[in-house]
């Protein structure tokens, strides 16, 4: 919140002749003399191209978009896709869905967004160090979770009777929740294919948001088990802690820093075999003493009946998913597809409220935590 209004600057030195009064936040901030030269796209581009490795993905004009449109002047066709990823419902929305804890009580747990920004990070670091194109590579990592459910993984499976083929986070994302962004082809088959159960991305960037994915969870999920008090990093297999160490921070650092001195031994997005062998390791133990303990498989169960039954009231209740399902008729193929559309894009807090609400749920039942 701002307390104090901007200061007015009239005409000074540095601006043109006959130019108009401007208003300044603070002091005024020269950039150089006026008339200032502004760097646009085409330019930008050009320099990107040179300095970039040679088979990163170039940004040229507006994209390839399922609907075509006008080039931006300043920004490139990826930054305006990070743009419209961060400034999107979807992506907020991501506060409010849990990483691995369902609606903690401990707000120092990540989220949803805080996973998508930390895999931002990681990816980002590949990317600026082996010459590829960060804002594409941004713009994936942030985007890359935004089909997922509420409360975790469970979701897909609640949700996965109700569509042919089955709920699948990274391509319902890319082909349903990202869609009215109309992002470019690159970035969206970076979101639909992140997951290591896909097919390969078509580009390196894609690839460096499925390892930096990887990466960033693992690491940060056991951070959190061990302020939840589920694990302590005693607990860690010798083949990681003497590999990358104990802790997060340098748990990334090691990573990284062998994923890039891979590539630049190979020309390959991949990872040496110790520091692999490493990750996986740290996967299992995630999956043994976190995801797939007795009280998480239980929360995971409620989760995907409770899901699964909120649908269904969608499906008979096409109305209250909103105005534009008013001449949807209960149970059709369009009420299905409404209410998964509906369910899917909840945060936890929802979710669980609607349950109570439409489905009479006891509070005490609901999955918490854990």
């Amino acid at each position: 919140m701002e307390l104090a209004s901007p200061r007015h600057l009239v005409q000074g030195p540095e601006t043109r002749p006959g130019a108009p009064s401007v208003v300044v936040a603070h002091r005024p901030a020269s950039v150089g003399p006026a008339p200032a030269r502004l760097v646009e796209r085409g330019e930008r581009e050009s320099a990107d191209d040179l300095a970039m490795a040679p088979r990163a993905t170039r940004a040229e004009g507006a994209g390839s978009r399922m609907r075509p449109e006008t080039p931006d002047r300043f920004r490139t066709c990826f930054e305006r896709d990070l743009d419209r990823i961060q400034h999107s419902r979807p992506f907020r929305r991501l506060a409010g869905k849990c990483q691995v804890f369902i609606a903690p009580d401990d707000d120092h747990l990540r989220t949803r967004l805080t996973h998508a920004i930390e895999v931002a990070q990681v990816a980002t670091s590949i990317a600026r160090g082996a010459g590829l194109n960060v804002a594409l590579t941004t713009a994936a990592a942030l985007g890359h979770d935004c089909g997922h459910g509420p409360a975790g993984h469970a979701s897909e499976e609640a949700l996965s009777p109700f569509l042919a083929g089955g709920y699948h986070h990274a391509v319902y994302g890319a082909d349903v929740v990202l869609a009215p962004l109309n992002l470019c082809a690159e970035t969206l088959d970076a979101v639909r294919n992140h997951s290591w159960n896909r097919p390969a991305p078509v580009t390196p960037e894609g690839e460096v948001v499925s390892w930096a994915d990887r990466i960033a969870y693992v690491c940060h999920d056991v951070e959190d088990a061990v302020d939840a008090g589920i694990v302590s990093t005693a607990d860690l297999p010798a083949e990681v802690a003497e590999v990358v160490g104990t802790s997060r921070s340098r748990q990334l650092g090691a990573f990284i820093h062998a994923l890039l001195a891979t590539i630049a031994d190979t020309g390959t997005v991949a990872l040496r075999q110790p520091e692999a062998d490493a990750l996986a390791a740290l996967r299992a133990f995630n999956y043994e003493r976190i995801y797939l303990r007795p009280e998480a498989v239980e929360q995971a169960r409620r989760v995907i009946r409770l899901l699964g039954s909120l649908t269904e009231w969608f499906v008979a209740n096409p109305r209250a998913v909103g105005h534009e399902e008013e001449a949807t008729a209960p149970g059709s193929p369009a009420a299905v597809e409404a209410a998964v559309r509906y369910v899917s894009g909840m945060t936890d807090r929802f979710a669980l409220a609607l349950a109570v609400e439409h489905l009479g749920w006891d509070p005490a039942a609901l999955p918490r935590g854990a």
